[in-house]
């Protein structure tokens, strides 16, 4: 078999991730092996926050609907139950905005939802 020099390849594949790791601290953005592994674990870390982002934004919406639901006597789940009972039709994410921003609209929707 012949031989095969990997020269070009090898130092393309390494400036590939030495490029990738650069803002990284000390010897994990110029050392390549220290470089692989940071870059390993900020991949997995990054894969798993991407989910965690949708859960802590859905914990975020549903205290803001909670917060404003409360000063009109109503707890959050009783809220939902009474939107979804009417057919109100409003996701958490639109419901909290409207908590947030519009405070009379949001109590003409709670309004609607007790009848």
């Amino acid at each position: 078999m012949t031989r095969v020099k990997r020269g070009v390849q090898k130092r393309a594949r390494r400036k590939k991730i030495i490029k990738r790791a650069k803002g990284f601290v000390s010897h994990r953005k110029t050392n390549f092996r220290a470089a692989n592994e940071a870059l390993m674990h900020a991949g997995k870390h990054a894969y798993i926050g991407r989910r965690q982002k949708k859960r802590n934004f859905r914990r975020l919406w549903q205290m803001r609907i909670n917060a404003g639901s409360r000063e009109m006597d109503l707890s959050y789940s009783k809220l939902m139950a009474a939107l979804k009972k009417n057919q109100i039709a409003l996701n958490r994410k639109m419901l909290s905005e409207i908590a947030v921003r519009y405070p009379e609209a949001f109590k003409q929707i709670i309004a609607t939802a007790k009848k």
